[in-house]
C-alpha cells in the first residue's frame, strides 16, 4: 500500500493551453492517453465510504487501482492507494485492500458507472527543498450520455516536506489563474450522475470522539474551505444567488471556526485570516443584499434595480477573478495542510474542548437576550452574531456527541438557535432597511414585506425563551 501525497490545481482549458508551453517547465515531456473506467455497486455502496474503484489503460497495460480517501481533505489530498495489473475491464479482488472486508458477496455486483478520458501530460520539477511529479490532465469525463470537460493539474510530492507543492503552486499561478481543486475524478463522475444543484450546502464534518482538538480544527477548516469552493466553481461559471449564498455561509463558517478554536490557533493567523475573510464576506454581501432586496420588492422597484443589480453581480465575478481570491485561498489550503500551527490546548480532547467552547457561548447568548426589548439594534445584532456561531459549532460538534440523548438535544438546540437567528435576521434587515434603499435610490417608504419592529422583538423574545430552556447535550 502506498500513500499519494498531492495538490490539485483547477484551471481553465484555454490557461492549460498556455501552461503548456511555460519556460519554467523541463523540456522533456512525457505524454500519454488514459483511459479509465470506474466501478461502484448499483446503489454506490463504495461511494458512501469515500472508495473509488478504478481499471485503467495506459498503452497496452491496464492498472487496478483503490483509493481510500482520508476523511477531511480540501485541495491537499493524501490518501491510500493499492495497485495491481490486471488483464481485463473487470475488478479482480486484492486481499491487501479493504474492498472485498466491505463489500461481501456485493463484489459480485460491482459494475461500470462512469468514464474518464484524458490526455496527461507529466514533468518531474527539483523545486527547492523536494521533488514534485507535476502533471497536467486534459480530457472528459462521461456518464451514461452526460459528459463534463475536465482540466486540472496535480503535483505530487516525490520528496521533501508538503510545502514544497505550494511554492511550486505559487510559481504556477504567476504565469496562469489557478485554485485549490477541491474534487477528485471520482467525485466528478458521481456529480455527473445526480444534478448539479444551484448551490452547495455545507456537509457532514466526520469527527472521531477520540480526537484531539487540533485534529478536529483541521477537519472542520477543510470542511469550510471545500463548501466555499464548490460553490465558487459555481458563481465563477455562472452567477446564481444560491450559490452567492451559500459561498458567503461558508466564509462565516470558517470564521466561526477560528474564533472557536481561538485558543489552539496563533494570534497573527487569525487576524490574517479574519481579516481577508471579512473582505471577502464583505464582498460577496453587497451582492447578496441586492439579492435579497430585489426578492422582497415590487416589480417596479425591481426594474428600478436592474442597473445596481447587474453591476453588483458583475463586480463579484471580477474579485473572485482576482490574484487576492486566489491567494488567499492557496493559504489557507496550505496552512491546513500543514497542522494550522496548532499549539496550546491542541492536544485536549476534542469532546472536553467542544464542551468548554459550546457553554461558554450558550452561557453568553442566554444572559445577553434577557431583556431583548431594551437591547439597542447593535446590542441584538451581537446576540445573532453569537447564536450563529453557537449554531455552527454545534453543527461542527454533531459527530462527538452520538448518545441517542445528545442527539435529540442537539438537533432540539439547533432548531432553538436557527429560530432566534431568523427572529433577529429580521430585525436586522428592519434596522438596516433605510440605508438600503436610500443607497440604492428607493423611497423610503418603499414595502419589504417585514413586520412591525414590536412584533419582530416580541417573536425574539419568544425564541430567546425557548433557547434558554433547552437543555445542554456535551454533558
Amino acid at each position: 500500500m502506498g500513500r499519494e501525497v498531492e495538490l490539485k490545481l483547477d484551471l481553465t482549458d484555454v490557461a492549460a493551453g498556455h501552461f503548456a508551453h511555460w519556460d519554467a517547465l523541463p523540456e522533456r515531456e512525457d505524454v500519454t492517453r488514459l483511459q479509465s473506467i470506474y466501478f461502484d455497486t448499483p446503489d454506490g455502496r463504495l461511494a458512501d465510504e469515500g472508495v473509488s474503484l478504478r481499471i485503467r489503460k495506459s498503452g497496452k497495460r491496464r492498472i487496478q487501482t483503490i483509493k481510500a480517501d482520508d476523511g477531511g481533505s480540501a485541495g491537499l489530498f493524501a490518501r491510500q492507494e493499492w495497485e495491481m495489473p490486471v488483464r481485463g475491464t473487470t475488478p479482480q479482488p486484492d486481499p491487501r485492500t479493504p474492498l472485498a472486508a466491505m463489500l461481501g458477496e456485493a463484489m459480485e455486483q460491482v459494475e461500470p458507472v462512469f468514464e474518464v478520458d484524458v490526455e496527461r501530460s507529466r514533468w518531474l520539477i527539483a523545486d527547492g527543498a523536494g521533488r514534485v511529479e507535476l502533471v497536467l490532465d486534459r480530457g472528459v469525463v462521461r456518464a451514461g450520455e452526460r459528459e463534463a470537460p475536465l482540466c486540472e493539474i496535480e503535483l505530487e510530492l516525490v520528496d521533501g516536506p508538503p510545502a514544497t507543492l505550494f511554492t511550486l503552486a505559487r510559481r504556477i499561478d504567476g504565469e496562469v489563474p489557478v485554485r485549490p481543486g477541491m474534487l477528485t475524478k471520482s467525485e466528478r463522475g458521481y456529480r455527473l450522475r445526480s444534478a448539479i444543484p444551484a448551490g452547495f450546502k455545507a456537509e457532514r464534518v466526520r469527527l472521531d470522539p477520540a480526537m484531539k482538538a487540533g485534529e478536529a480544527f483541521l477537519r472542520i477548516g477543510q470542511a469550510c474551505l471545500r463548501q466555499y469552493r464548490l460553490n465558487e466553481m459555481l458563481l465563477l461559471e455562472q452567477y446564481d444567488p444560491k450559490a452567492l449564498h451559500q459561498a458567503r455561509v461558508a466564509v462565516r463558517r470558517l470564521r466561526s471556526a477560528l474564533s472557536l478554536f481561538k485558543p489552539i490557533l496563533l494570534e497573527v493567523d487569525i487576524l490574517r485570516f479574519q481579516a481577508e475573510l471579512r473582505w471577502l464576506a464583505g464582498m460577496l454581501g453587497e451582492a447578496r443584499d441586492l439579492d435579497v432586496l430585489a426578492a422582497r420588492v415590487d416589480d417596479a422597484a425591481r426594474l428600478f434595480l436592474a442597473d445596481a443589480y447587474g453591476a453588483a453581480h458583475r463586480r463579484v465575478g471580477e474579485w473572485l477573478h482576482s490574484a487576492r481570491v486566489r491567494m488567499l485561498l492557496l493559504d489557507l489550503t496550505e496552512w491546513l495542510a500543514v497542522g494550522a500551527g496548532c499549539g496550546g490546548a491542541a492536544d485536549e480532547l476534542a469532546t472536553d474542548f467542544a464542551a468548554g467552547r459550546l457553554g461558554r457561548l450558550r452561557r453568553k447568548i442566554r444572559r445577553g437576550g434577557r431583556a431583548m426589548a431594551k437591547l439597542s439594534d447593535d446590542a441584538r445584532h451581537q446576540i445573532r452574531k453569537d447564536a450563529k456561531k453557537l449554531r455552527y459549532g454545534s453543527e461542527f460538534f454533531a459527530d462527538l456527541f452520538q448518545k441517542p440523548a445528545q442527539r435529540r438535544r442537539q438537533r432540539k438546540l439547533v432548531g432553538a438557535l436557527t429560530t432566534l437567528q431568523e427572529r433577529l435576521g429580521d430585525l436586522n434587515d428592519l434596522a438596516n432597511a433605510p440605508g438600503l434603499l436610500a443607497r440604492h435610490g428607493l423611497a423610503a417608504d418603499t414595502p419589504l414585506g417585514l413586520k412591525r419592529e414590536k412584533k419582530l422583538i416580541a417573536g425574539a423574545a419568544d425564541a430567546h425563551a425557548e433557547l434558554a430552556e433547552t437543555r445542554k447535550y456535551w454533558d
